[in-house]
């Protein structure tokens, strides 16, 4: 571990990092709770599928795009990304299906799964949620600068891939 020295004490960079990090958690975690809560709100995906201008029942949203940016994509590992019951979301992506947004086939290397995958008028789909989201989101941003975007931009990422990643734990 690296130290630095203060006053003849050497003190541990990981630990003031720590210490710090535990005091802003409660911020931090209400951040992240009014992110989510703005994020899932019924109203903010009926604004962005009517300016999509699709008339999609507002459960099917996230599932016709999670499918749409990782299809083909079995059902448990969608069911895992949203965070729903796998035989809620079967049900679900079998609604999508018969909507012919999406299509299930078998998986490309195990035959026994089935998994869903988008077809041209699901792709239509969310490209028009795409347009809509973008005007949504230039709106949003229109008061930032270039800095502080693509500051957002890369402390999400790692935050992202850090929450994507097996915890370790400390003693």
């Amino acid at each position: 571990m690296m130290h630095i020295s203060s006053g003849g004490l050497g003190v541990s960079i990981k630990k003031v990092q720590n210490a710090h990090i535990k005091k802003s958690l409660p911020e931090l975690h209400r951040s992240l709770i009014d992110i989510a809560g703005l994020m899932n709100r019924p109203e903010r995906d009926a604004q962005l599928l009517e300016m999509a201008g699709l008339t999609l029942e507002r459960a099917l949203f996230p599932l016709l795009v999670s499918i749409e940016r990782r299809g083909p994509i079995g059902v448990v590992e969608l069911s895992d990304g949203v965070g729903r019951d796998y035989t809620t979301v079967s049900r679900q992506v079998a609604r999508l299906e018969a909507l012919g947004l999406v299509e299930r086939r078998s998986g490309a290397t195990d035959k026994r799964v089935r998994e869903a995958v988008i077809t041209p008028r699901g792709k239509a789909a969310t490209d028009a949620v795409d347009v809509a989201r973008e005007k949504m989101v230039l709106t949003l941003f229109q008061d930032w600068t270039r800095e502080d975007f693509d500051e957002l931009l890369r402390v999400m990422r790692m935050l992202a891939d850090s929450m994507g990643a097996e915890p370790v734990l400390e003693r």
